[in-house]
């Protein structure tokens, strides 16, 4: 096992059934570090979290949405966010496209799926085309825009993989054929 994950701790510090503080022990036939409540033996396991989202194109443009909150909030980025409990990573994508940019399709693709391991995330990027060119900026963002390709912010893009998601869409259009891409980006 990788030595800097062995030496990351869970960070639940009290059990959320009972109210008891936890402690960090490997429990019988696991094989990491978990928070267990000390009452009543409740095992904590913190799992990656999902996030989904789109590149909706229209007209030889891109979506994009200024964020209006934090982390890089005035820097931009595609519509996503992390997914809820008990809905499809397609549906989570649909509403976070909804949420920050006011914006609909009729069909989505998955376009890229991208592990961060350093932050505990995974990345599930589609693509499809906007519905009717609407779009609005939600209330996560301070303005939301099309953009061609050669009038993209990148010394302003929120994030290295939402860069990845764009180059790699540009680079599918040129080459006439749209895939499934699957990366990493690990900064540890």
């Amino acid at each position: 096992m990788n030595k800097q994950i062995e030496n990351k701790k869970p960070i639940q510090k009290f059990c959320s059934k009972c109210g008891s503080p936890t402690t960090i022990k490997i429990p019988e036939g696991d094989n990491r570090h978990r928070a267990i409540c000390e009452s009543c033996g409740t095992i904590f396991y913190e799992n990656p979290k999902i996030v989904s989202g789109c590149l909706l194109s229209w007209q030889n443009k891109i979506l994009l949405c200024k964020r209006a909150t934090e982390p890089r909030s005035g820097y931009w980025t595609l519509p996503a966010g992390f997914l809820e409990n008990y809905e499809t990573v397609e549906a989570g994508a649909l509403r976070e496209t909804m949420e920050e940019a006011g914006a609909q399709t009729k069909q989505i693709e998955l376009f890229l799926m991208c592990n961060l391991p350093h932050i505990s995330q995974i990345y599930m990027m589609y693509h499809g085309e906007l519905l009717d060119g609407k779009f609005s900026a939600g209330i996560e963002s301070e303005e939301v825009r099309l953009f061609g390709e050669n009038e993209i912010p990148w010394n302003d893009i929120a994030f290295t993989v939402i860069e990845r998601t764009i180059k790699l869409y540009y680079r599918d259009k040129k080459e006439g054929n749209f895939g499934i891409h699957f990366d990493t980006i690990d900064k540890r």
